[in-house]
């Protein structure tokens, strides 16, 4: 990851970065969400990001030692404040940590998860087709499972989707996407991501 063409989304006053990893202390009180459910809306959480409008997969290997529920961190896909997404493992208590991600369309996060026992690490991989992204997880580096498949409203259409006959669909093609950690909570930890891989998309188009 070439850092000289990165930039901080709420830079936070704790960090680090060498050559081949990136580190992060959180602050408390930190977070990503729009609205749903909880009414409330944060959107402090630092990130430190780089802009591509080409399509990509990014890798990263992801350390953690969690202190309090909601400790997160993982990858983040930052367009503006009401759209957005990460993924990360979340704190929840002693038995267990949330596997999930959070998608912000317009203002409003949905959060999908799935209860594991409590790791320290964690890959994931995003990789991106227009307006559509994927993500997968691996607790090896190996063997990745997908979590999910999504899309961006603000990016525009699905373009393997559009007839011939569409016109063309206004859309933001430019995405800041990169890593992120942040505490809820009155709590705070230091992340470590490290493997950071960015290269062309091997998330193959759908056959029809």
């Amino acid at each position: 990851m070439n850092f000289e063409k990165t930039k901080w989304i709420n830079k936070p006053k704790k960090f680090e970065l060498t050559e081949n990893s990136i580190s992060i202390t959180t602050e408390p009180e930190t977070d990503l969400w729009q609205r749903s459910y909880y009414g409330f809306r944060n959107d402090n959480a630092p990130g430190l990001q780089i802009d591509t409008d080409q399509n990509f997969t990014f890798t990263a290997k992801v350390c953690f030692d969690y202190k309090a529920r909601f400790d997160q961190c993982g990858l983040l896909i930052y367009l503006d404040s009401d759209n957005w997404f990460k993924a990360s493992i979340e704190y929840e208590n002693e038995t267990f940590s949330r596997l999930g991600s959070v998608v912000t369309n317009l203002g409003y996060s949905d959060w999908a998860t799935t209860d594991i026992p409590l790791p320290k690490q964690m890959w994931y991989r995003l990789s991106r087709r227009g307006a559509d992204f994927l993500i997968e997880s691996s607790p090896d580096g190996e063997v990745f499972k997908q979590m999910r498949i999504f899309h961006l409203h603000k990016l525009g259409e699905t373009t393997e989707k559009m007839g011939k006959s569409d016109p063309p669909q206004p859309a933001q093609s430019m995405v800041s996407v990169g890593v992120y950690a942040c505490s809820p909570l009155n709590s705070s930890f230091t992340a470590e991501f490290l493997e950071l891989k960015f290269e062309s998309c091997q998330w193959l188009a759908h056959a029809t």
